[in-house]
């Protein structure tokens, strides 16, 4: 199946421009795809170099600008996958890029914990960052009809939008299984800080289970019996494994808006619908409105990120309860969303609206959210 990612051009913009393009993304993502793509697409001499291979990780590290042209030989294009994988990486880049400015750099890392922290004070001012997530509603318009899409919504919805799980649909519960308890903790267990990988599991889970709704470190710490501090790490670490993502909350310091709080959503819903065992259609769940709301608000994480626009996302709530589900701002300017996927009370509060007046709410249901999403 050829499905052409949106993030794509933003990426190619970025070529033979003196700096090494980083791509960062979880496992099975596609990120192999695209690099494989944009290699076969400009027809230059290149050279592919997979990181979980041992061979692979041991030529790049630890070696001379002189050894490093022996690999890089006449290639014009390098790729670099699953670059975490090798030992001070930043380092080896930095020489790629400071020895061969006529070479193009592209590296792929499946958790920035590693990589980011590898790189960053070698490559300041010598990368560009992009991330890549699964497929998009809007990439798969290059294979299904609007009418199509909006058929398979539910699916989608339910077991998410990985590549694998969305191409092989009779195989798609299995995938998912798969996806979650292998490669979605591969990386993570192998990092230093996460020595108890029972309780990052019973933390996935709880944190499942409040998808749309404010989460407490303190709950979930008294819940789970570990202090405050080892929640804050895990949840930072999931994050930067591009397992969940987090919303905080709007407050100009008005009285009974929520301050402290903050929203965790899952960045596909197949996931998260698999680690509490839980595929059954939307009309039977007690979940199905916060469902939509991370369904949507990941895929409009996805179209902001696809196109490179740069807005800051959070929600907003009063401990009265009143709330707008996502509000977006970017250079002052502010737009907020309340996504239905059954309800028709569709009012603003009285609140906000005196609060923020002139900020317009739309409300995002199954009839109009085609158009929130760019499709």
């Amino acid at each position: 199946m050829n499905i052409k990612r949106d993030i794509q051009d933003l990426v190619t913009s970025k070529l033979f421009k003196g700096r090494a393009v980083i791509i960062y993304g979880a496992r099975q993502v596609g990120k192999t795809t695209l690099i494989k793509r944009i290699q076969d697409e400009y027809h230059l001499r290149s050279s592919y170099l997979d990181c979980d291979e041992p061979d692979i990780r041991e030529s790049l590290f630890n070696k001379t600008s002189t050894q490093l042209k022996e690999l890089v030989g006449d290639s014009r294009l390098v790729l670099i996958d699953e670059a975490q994988r090798v030992k001070n990486i930043g380092i080896t880049l930095k020489l790629l890029i400071d020895n061969f400015p006529d070479v193009q750099i592209i590296a792929t890392g499946s958790s920035s914990f590693e990589l980011s922290n590898k790189i960053a004070e070698p490559l300041t001012g010598r990368k560009y960052e992009f991330q890549l997530y699964p497929f998009s509603l809007r990439e798969l318009m290059q294979i299904n009809t609007r009418k199509e899409i909006n058929r398979l919504l539910e699916v989608r919805i339910i077991k998410g939008m990985y590549p694998d799980v969305v191409i092989n649909k009779s195989e798609s519960q299995y995938i998912l299984k798969d996806i979650t308890r292998s490669y979605l903790y591969r990386d993570i267990l192998q990092f230093q800080t996460i020595r108890n990988p029972e309780v990052l599991n019973k933390l996935l889970q709880a944190l499942a289970l409040q998808i749309g709704n404010e989460v407490s470190y303190n709950k979930l710490a008294n819940k789970l019996q570990i202090d405050k501090n080892t929640i804050s790490n895990y949840i930072d670490i999931l994050e930067k494994a591009f397992i969940i993502f987090r919303l905080n909350p709007f407050s100009r310091n008005i009285r009974n808006e929520l301050k402290k709080l903050r929203k965790i959503y899952f960045i596909d819903t197949g996931i998260r619908n698999t680690l509490i065992n839980n595929l059954n259609p939307l009309d039977i769940r007690q979940d199905a409105g916060s469902l939509w709301e991370n369904f949507l608000i990941s895929e409009r994480v996805k179209f902001l990120n696809n196109h490179g626009y740069f807005k800051n996302l959070y929600f907003w709530r009063t401990h009265q309860q009143h709330e707008v589900d996502l509000i977006e701002k970017e250079s002052g300017n502010m737009h907020g969303y309340e996504f239905k996927i059954n309800a028709k009370k569709n009012k603003v509060p009285k609140i906000f609206k005196d609060n923020y007046p002139g900020v317009k709410i739309d409300f995002i249901d199954m009839d109009n959210y085609m158009d929130f999403l760019g499709l």
